[in-house]
This record gives structure tokens, C-alpha cells and sequence, in this order.
């Protein structure tokens, strides 16, 4: 006898009869304790944060419902990983199980949540009409509330460092940051933050923004703000591709801070996405001829497509072809989708956990700025989502030196010599950590690497002054081909420090930015005078 998932798989899926009889045996043996328990009246919720609350207790129903959705869940977890079948094919069937398991907990639903229903009774009703009126506001809206949204406004209280528009086309604004010191490293430094998201995660308010740290530090902070394309347009953005990012993005910013500073070598600094266009946007200068960056910063950034975690569920040639059939020629991938796609990564933290307090309890979620910025999001042109997603997650073309040509150069990312910073976050489910340190194998110039705590977004954004968390690091910067190959090898030999990243960063910044000048009085100069003040009204255009 075998067990078989045939719904939508290509092929059956068995596990041979041994497993599986051992699986069922394990599930009788530990439902029959259960049992055994809740008749002698001992028995407790299971070690599931979602049953924590006391109404879970107040009946052996409720807890011998919560007891059989987690051992069905284990056993459905441990079928999967028992499965004749490609490691591939059970990353997705393991996906799948998941996003199952998830959605049908009873904490899910009314009928079988008694906190749900304790609230009901206790407010004679009106946490059900509250939790009505939030499904469908959020309905309205088209995404579900993970914070109070109307805590927050962009250039108000969140993305308010002090600055300038000094340049702007039709992919992309230039902020220039005013100085917070009075002398100021002669070096600038641009940041290229991820198109897919808009930049203010490195912004959020004066106590954990990224950027005003860096100003603080006595930097000169030049960043990129892209634009948010819209349906309506009709500039043609909609047909934007890689190449224009690189060279109506990521360059003309890069000569806009060389002529605004009188460098013609800058710091660079990318994160996630925008340090993946960073990097090929220099490797496209270097082809030329041209070396704008003195060093090179890339946070939580793949070159390396071989390991990109559970996204890959999404990645094969049917996907990408129906994707290119769809937006190839021209159209809109859209925030909204990229958002849910996200968020269902993490559908027990950020799907479920909503519908459960928003809508069954009526509750409203507290303000928080990161979740704010989370639910704003952007929609990208086709043409470039399409060959993103073909020539990095579907066939890693760009670490392969020469496989990829823009405007007839041969783009070589082992031809980036400069002294680069590479932060990777331990827990990090979009950029693997073991995937971010691949960039260590590509990049030619003296390497410092560096793993901080917690994920994508929190390990990124964790300011000193909270004293949160901590970092691996290794002493210095490590001569090209002097760090370890494997990883965890590298991890065995680094030292943990407690706190944030940042410090060390900005130590090691500060030895490629020259000597300290006196900081400027004006922003821009009379090539690029300033067009408005910060964030700039790119960045507030919303997704629709």
C-alpha cells in the first residue's frame, strides 16, 4: 500500500509502504496519548503559539481539535520528506503542504476558535461587525492590513531625512542628503536600493534609518529613488528593460554624483535587487573602459543565483515563458501580485496571524513603520521582470562571465576589483545567507564579509542605539581567494559581536572615502540644481 498526491504533480508521488506504515503508527501511538490525556482531564494546548490563549483550554473539543491539526500536520510534514521524488519536485510539494497546512488550522476559523468566539460573546457582537468592517476595508484596499496605515506619511513621519531632488529621468530620481556634520568625507557614497521595493526601508524615522546613520557618520549620501510605473503612463516605462536600468539608472546616477562631488571614483552601495543591478551596472562600466567606484558595498545581495531558498519553488521554464508571453513585449508585473507572493513565503506570520486578529477578532494592528512600508508597494516593468527572472533565478547567466551582452559589451562580474563589504542575514529566506557568501567566489577585489542576526529586512535595518541582536565577522578584509569556499567553514572560524553591523561597516567605509572636508552649504550644483526636497515625489506614487 502507498500513499499518492496526484493533484496537480505530473507524476504520482508514493512513499514506499514501510515509511508510511511507521508514519500512521507514530500518529495512532501520539493520538492515542492524546486521547488518554484528555480523559484523565490532564490534558494541556500543544506547543503551538497559535493555542497559547486560555479559551483553548477551556474545552477538551477545542484542544482535541488543536491536537489533531498539529499531528496531521506532522504527519503530512514527514510524508513529504519520505517521498519517492527529485529533490526539486519536494521543495515544491513541501511548499505546497505548507501553504495547506497553514490555511486550514482551526485558529483560522470562527466555528473552531473559541477566543474568537469568547470575544463575540463578550462584546455581544461587535468584534465580528469590526472584524466584517476590516475585511472589507481591507477588500477595498486589496491587501490585508498587517499595520494602521494611517499612523504613517511618507515624507511625514517616515522617509524624512533631510535632502534634495537633484536629478530625475524617466526610470529613476537622485536624493542628495544634507550634511548632519560639519566636515564631511570627500568621497560620496550612492546607495541603489531594490526597484521592487521602494527605498524608505532605509529611511524609516530618524531612529532606525540607515541612511541618516550614515550621514551621521560624516558620509556624503547620494541615493537612488525609482519610479513607481503606473497603468496610465504613457511614456513608454512600461517597456522598460535590464539594460535601461543599468544605464539610465544605476550609471546616470553614478555620473550624477561624480559630477555633483567632483569624484570621478565614488562609493556604492547596493541592497537585495539593487545590489545585483549595481554590481552588473560596473561590470558593464569596467567592459567600457570605466572604473566610477573606489568600493563596493552589497547588502543581502545575490550574483549567484544557485541557491535562492524557497523562491524557487516559482522558478521553471513553464513559468517563465508564460511570464514572457504576458509582459515580455511591454505591461506591468504588479506590486500587488509581488507582495502576496511575499507575504505567502510567511503565510503563518503574515497572512494567517492577520486574518485571525483582524477579521475574527476585530482587532486593528498596532502602527509599525517596517510593516508600513511593506504594504507599499511597486509594480515593475515587464520587459525588465522578465529578463530578471530568466537570466538570474531560471538559468544564472549572470556569473558566468561574458554569458550576458548589454549595448555589445560582455558583462564579467570577476572583473570587480574594488575593496567590497558583503552583509549577509542568517535567517534570511529570500537571500540565503550560504548564497549571499557565494559572492565571495565571483568578486575579485579584498572581500570583508559579515552575517548578522535575524532576516531579510530586521537584520538590514538594526541600529546601534537599539543594542538588538549581533554579527559575525572575520578579523579584516581577507585578500581576494583567502576566504573559505564552504560557508559554514567561514562561520566556525568568525567572531560574534554583539549588537549591530553598522559600526563595523561604517569603520570599514571610512577607510576608502578620503580625507574630511568642510561640508557643503548647498545641495546639488549648476548642472543638477535641486528639484524638490526629499523623498521626492517618485517614491510616492502607490501602487494600483
Amino acid at each position: 500500500m502507498t500513499a499518492s498526491f496526484q493533484a496537480e504533480w505530473p507524476i504520482p508521488v508514493s512513499v514506499a509502504p514501510d515509511k508510511l506504515a511507521e508514519i500512521q503508527a507514530e500518529f495512532s501511538r501520539d493520538w492515542s496519548g492524546v486521547l488518554e490525556q484528555a480523559q484523565r482531564g490532564s490534558l494541556a494546548p500543544p506547543a503551538d503559539r497559535r493555542f497559547k490563549a486560555p479559551g483553548w483550554a477551556t474545552s477538551s473539543n477545542y484542544l482535541l481539535n488543536a491536537h489533531a491539526y498539529v499531528l496531521s500536520a506532522r504527519a503530512m510534514q514527514q510524508m513529504v520528506e519520505a517521498a519517492q521524488l527529485s529533490e526539486p519536485l519536494r521543495d515544491r510539494l513541501r511548499f505546497s503542504v505548507m501553504q495547506w497546512i497553514e490555511a486550514v488550522s482551526p485558529s483560522n476559523f470562527l466555528a473552531t476558535n473559541p477566543e474568537a468566539q469568547r470575544l463575540m460573546l463578550e462584546t455581544n457582537g461587535q468584534s465580528l461587525k469590526l472584524g466584517v468592517q476590516n475585511l472589507l476595508a481591507d477588500l477595498e484596499k486589496g491587501h490585508i492590513s498587517q499595520t494602521d496605515e494611517s499612523g504613517f506619511e511618507l515624507g511625514g513621519n517616515v522617509g524624512i531625512s533631510s535632502g534634495q531632488v537633484v536629478f530625475e529621468n524617466r526610470l529613476m530620481q537622485v536624493i542628495q542628503y544634507a550634511p548632519l556634520t560639519t566636515q564631511v568625507y570627500k568621497r560620496p557614497l550612492l546607495i541603489v536600493p531594490p526597484c521592487i521595493n521602494k527605498f524608505y526601508v532605509l529611511d524609516l524615522q530618524p531612529e532606525n534609518s540607515f541612511v541618516r546613520h550614515a550621514v551621521e557618520q560624516g558620509f556624503s549620501v547620494f541615493l537612488v529613488s525609482w519610479r513607481n510605473p503606473l497603468a496610465s503612463d504613457t511614456d513608454g516605462i512600461d517597456t522598460a528593460t535590464w539594460e535601461d536600468y543599468l544605464q539610465e539608472g544605476v550609471l546616470a546616477a553614478v555620473q550624477v554624483v561624480q559630477d555633483i562631488s567632483r569624484h570621478e571614483r565614488i562609493n556604492a552601495l547596493g541592497f537585495c535587487v539593487g545590489g545585483t543591478l549595481l554590481a552588473s551596472a560596473l561590470a558593464l562600466a569596467h567592459a567600457r573602459g570605466d572604473h566610477p567606484v573606489e568600493s563596493l558595498t552589497l547588502l543581502t545581495t545575490l550574483l549567484d543565483f544557485e541557491e535562492t531558498g524557497v523562491l524557487d519553488v516559482f522558478v521553471d521554464e513553464t513559468h517563465a515563458q508564460a511570464r514572457e508571453r504576458q509582459l515580455g513585449h511591454g505591461g506591468l508585473m504588479s506590486g500587488r501580485e509581488l507582495a502576496t507572493t511575499f507575504s505567502f513565503l510567511r503565510p503563518s506570520e503574515l497572512v494567517w496571524n492577520y486574518v485571525v486578529g483582524n477579521y475574527l477578532q476585530g482587532q486593528s494592528p498596532p502602527a509599525f513603520d517596517l510593516l508600513f512600508w511593506n504594504s507599499d508597494g511597486t509594480n515593475l516593468p515587464g520587459p525588465f521582470f522578465t529578463w530578471y527572472f530568466r537570466n538570474t533565478y531560471l538559468e544564472n547567466n549572470l556569473k558566468v562571465p561574458g554569458r550576458i551582452k548589454v549595448d555589445g559589451h560582455a558583462l564579467d562580474l570577476t572583473a570587480l576589483t574594488m575593496p567590497t563589504y558583503l552583509y549577509g542575514s542568517r535567517e534570511d529566506h529570500i537571500v540565503p545567507w550560504h548564497a549571499a557568501y557565494a559572492s565571495t567566489e565571483i568578486l575579485r577585489g579584498p572581500t570583508r564579509f559579515v552575517l548578522g542576526a535575524s532576516g531579510h529586512i530586521a537584520g538590514v535595518i538594526n541600529p546601534p542605539s537599539k543594542g538588538r541582536r549581533h554579527y559575525w565577522a572575520g578579523q579584516g578584509t581577507s585578500r581576494p581567494g583567502k576566504l573559505p569556499g564552504d560557508p559554514e567553514a567561514w562561520l566556525e572560524s568568525a567572531t560574534q559581536h554583539a549588537g549591530s553591523w553598522w559600526p563595523d561597516w561604517a569603520e570599514w567605509l571610512a577607510t576608502h572615502s578620503g580625507e574630511r572636508r568642510r561640508a557643503v552649504a548647498k545641495l546639488g550644483n549648476a548642472r543638477h540644481t535641486p528639484i524638490e526636497p526629499a523623498p521626492g515625489r517618485y517614491v510616492k506614487v502607490r501602487a494600483v
